[in-house]
């Protein structure tokens, strides 16, 4: 059969495609090698002015500057470059930053190229494959914390009475698998009472969580420390142990990680599980706001992880003798999942 040729309209809407992720990648360029923060802070500069700010190469920052101008990150007048509005967007501090876009299109480009050689094997490297780019994992809990923290501090914590019942008793939050420490630092500044354990497993994301609870204040409160759920210690039994966007990254051995939950709670404590919404229907894939959802269960088949669907999660607290309360949030797109020991 003869192959119907794409059609002007087709080459177009993927010819805009294209043009955006190449937009994002100059700005990932330009956060990573801190060009962006540069040109923030000199307001007007030429390339070698931003190259010596950020301790960049002549070379590589003429060529950056180019390009970022052509994708209008840069404007250029008779003093130099200075950032446009959108430039400026991507700042990490900027309101509403479009910086997860940037790191997520890079990391996504590394996880694509990865799957398509992996998927004639069959081979899962595991969560291995985040550290692989030298610049992706300094960025990785900043682009979490920038997408999903302010959507839990305005409407997960408040809608959740778990916090505040163990903030009355100064109680102990464990975060597992806590990133940056984005969650623990929203937590400990609303209820001053908490106290807090951050776990991972990386040391990068050991040390930016030790040195923002040491920057903010509140490192009598808030440590971190490295480990997994498997082997962690916990000083006392916990009132909360958080699993954020993390379950899914220890799924195989459920019975064994849901009796350490259970076993790690006090009377009354309760695990707060948060997942991305897996649909039970493959239509639902198509919906826009749930495109990116299949895509990134994809990149956790790589990592030998899967998405979940919210029931297994209440499933598997049941059958550990946790109580489930299942949660959704953004029109469903993520469930929180609350499992108390009685």
């Amino acid at each position: 059969m003869e192959s119907t040729p794409a059609t002007p309209t087709l080459r177009d809407t993927i010819m805009k495609d294209i043009q955006g992720a190449v937009r994002l990648s100059v700005a990932y360029i330009g956060l990573s090698a801190g060009l962006l923060q540069a040109a923030e802070r000199l307001k007007q500069a030429d390339a070698a002015g931003l190259a010596q700010a950020a301790g960049g190469d002549l070379g590589y920052v003429v060529r950056w500057c180019d390009a970022a101008y052509a994708f209008g990150l840069l404007d250029e007048t008779p003093g130099g470059f200075v950032l446009t509005d959108l430039g400026r967007a991507f700042l990490p501090d900027a309101p509403g930053t479009l910086m997860p876009f940037a790191v997520q299109e890079v990391l996504t480009a590394h996880i694509a190229e990865r799957a398509a050689g992996l998927t004639k094997t069959g081979e899962r490297p595991g969560e291995a494959v985040l550290a692989e780019r030298a610049t992706i994992l300094p960025w990785f809990g900043p682009m979490l914390e920038a997408q999903f923290g302010p959507v839990f501090e305005k409407t997960i914590m408040p809608a959740l009475p778990v916090y505040e019942r163990a903030a009355a008793q100064g109680g102990l939050v464990i975060d597992l698998g806590c990133g940056n420490g984005w969650y623990l630092m929203r937590l400990a500044r609303a209820y001053p009472r908490l106290r807090c354990l951050g776990i991972d497993g990386f040391d990068e994301n050991v040390r930016q969580g030790q040195a923002r609870a040491q920057a903010a204040g509140l490192a009598d409160r808030v440590r971190f420390a490295k480990g997994d759920i498997y082997g962690f210690e916990s000083p006392e039994p916990a009132d909360i142990i958080a699993l954020n966007r993390a379950l899914h990254h220890v799924w195989d051995e459920k019975e064994t990680v849901f009796r350490i939950l259970h076993d790690h709670l006090k009377p009354g404590g309760a695990a707060v599980i948060w997942e991305p919404h897996w649909p039970a229907e493959r239509a639902a894939l198509r919906e826009p706001a749930r495109r990116m959802v299949a895509f990134q269960n994809l990149t956790e088949h790589v990592q030998g992880n899967h998405f979940l669907q919210p029931s297994e999660i209440a499933a598997a607290f049941r059958g550990a003798g946790l109580v489930p309360e299942v949660r959704g949030f953004l029109e469903g797109r993520e469930a929180v999942v609350v499992g108390t020991r009685p």
